[in-house]
């Protein structure tokens, strides 16, 4: 039976097992709570040092569009390699923040734009969404660590199987979307975009399981300490957690955009 599995496919029991298998760890390079919690820090701090600078050149009038486009796709190639190459996770995580950075940027003031421009007829104000987004996403953040660290949710073999279906499942169904509308043009469903009930109710339920995902995360990184996990899986493990934070920002925007659209 397996030890522990992650709903994040960047932290999979296959992968730390591994790495104990593949070389021989001492006490001083072994894999630490505190220090994946500290890489995990550096990763945020450099994920918004670009965000920043995307998000000025968005609201400067610059071409946002590109900065989209190479955030998601240099971040999706850099995520590929670290899934497949964890030895190199302390090189290619902090060039993974930085792309998600110029994604997350320009993603953040197109929503603020947006929102800000509904309001009393002008654009280029501050709708406060971000914010609110931003406050949300370390909220649950926080609550769902201390409902993992007062054991409140257990990461059970049963929990974890539901998670992991159910985050497959919409991963499958957000890239069936994808190819449907940009290699068919096809339309996409309604409820993905507009604040209808049935609209509001789905994003509920995926920021409930990216919620969810954090505390597999939690459970994925104390078991890899245990197994003795080398220290570079410090990086990796701070990779995965930083993968889930922005999934968890994303929908939480998207789901207060869709409350804001009622009003």
């Amino acid at each position: 039976m397996s030890l522990f599995k992650s709903g994040n496919p960047a932290l999979s029991e296959k992968r730390f097992r591994d790495t104990v298998l593949d070389e021989i760890v001492t006490h001083e390079n072994a894999m630490t709570v505190k220090g994946t919690l500290q890489k995990f820090g550096f990763l945020f701090l450099m994920t918004m040092a670009t965000a920043y600078y995307s998000w000025t050149e968005a609201t400067k009038g610059g071409n946002s569009w590109t900065l989209v486009l190479v955030g998601v796709f240099g971040g999706l190639g850099v995520s590929l390699i670290i899934a497949f190459k964890k030895q190199w996770s302390p090189y290619l995580a902090p060039l993974f923040a930085l792309l998600e950075g110029l994604f997350l940027g320009a993603v953040s003031a197109y929503f603020e734009y947006r929102f800000s421009s509904r309001q009393d007829g002008y654009a280029g104000g501050y709708s406060g969404i971000v914010f609110q987004a931003v406050g949300l996403t370390f909220s649950v953040v926080a609550a769902m660590y201390l409902l993992y660290k007062f054991n409140i949710i257990r990461a059970t073999q049963k929990f974890k199987a539901i998670v992991m279906v159910a985050t497959a499942g919409i991963g499958i169904f957000y890239l069936v979307c994808w190819i449907m509308s940009a290699g068919f043009d096809a339309t996409l469903p309604s409820f993905l975009f507009q604040g209808s009930a049935i609209g509001i109710g789905f994003s509920v339920f995926v920021v409930a399981l990216a919620a969810l995902n954090l505390i597999l995360d939690f459970d994925m990184i104390e078991q890899g300490v245990e197994l003795g996990a080398p220290k570079y899986m410090e990086w990796y493990g701070a990779f995965g957690l930083l993968v889930t934070i922005v999934w968890l920002y994303l929908e939480i925007l998207r789901l207060l955009s869709k409350l804001n659209s009622r009003n």
